[in-house]
């Protein structure tokens, strides 16, 4: 019978790769997932929610109200990433930006 740590006698090279590791488990379960996802997707209504587009923190604020968790903002976006929910943020534009004045300023290439 091997001993502890003779792994990579038995399975040779293979053996002394490292294996997957199950980590910490996620505070919020399948249906919990399936609901903030839903809820992320449907986005946020000032009125209800207090903001008019979701940043991490507003996210973070949610899930402690409705689920009762506790996340940090970096966890809260490796939680949208296993939801397959990307992290992006629009370009900011300025209210008063002429865009056809922006138009004749940029510079047009000769083909």
């Amino acid at each position: 019978m091997p001993q502890a740590g003779t792994v990579h006698s038995i399975e040779g090279l293979a053996g002394l790769r490292d294996r997957p590791r199950p980590g910490r488990p996620c505070a919020l379960d399948e249906g919990r997932q399936a609901a903030l996802k839903a809820l992320i997707l449907r986005g946020p209504k000032l009125e209800r929610d207090g903001c008019v587009a979701w940043r991490a923190r507003d996210l973070r604020g949610l899930v402690e109200r409705r689920f009762g968790v506790r996340y940090s903002e970096a966890a809260i976006r490796r939680l949208l990433h296993g939801l397959d929910l990307s992290w992006q943020k629009a370009r900011p534009v300025h209210p008063e930006a002429d865009v056809r004045a922006q138009e004749r300023f940029k510079k047009t290439c000769r083909a």
